[in-house]
């Protein structure tokens, strides 16, 4: 397991935002590992393409950088 641990002075909202985007890749992570469960014979790429379905389909994924949606795509694979 990776962990980056940093000491930060910010504003509440900035940490208000810290933590949606926690959330947000984790949404990603598991709905990546539950369309895996689900069906039978999902690859990598097939979860990356997900990721761009879940931003079409949620604003608030949209709002999380692509490649932080590829990560937790690949986080998911690597489970």
């Amino acid at each position: 397991m990776f962990v980056l641990e940093a000491k930060l002075r910010g504003s509440t909202k900035q940490f208000a935002v810290i933590d949606e985007m926690i959330r947000t890749a984790g949404f990603v992570r598991n709905s990546c590992i539950r369309h895996w469960m689900d069906n039978r014979g999902v690859g990598q790429y097939d979860l990356s393409a997900l990721c761009a379905v879940l931003a079409k389909e949620y604003e608030w994924a949209r709002s999380l950088n692509s490649q932080a949606r590829q990560a937790s795509a690949e986080r998911a694979w690597q489970s």
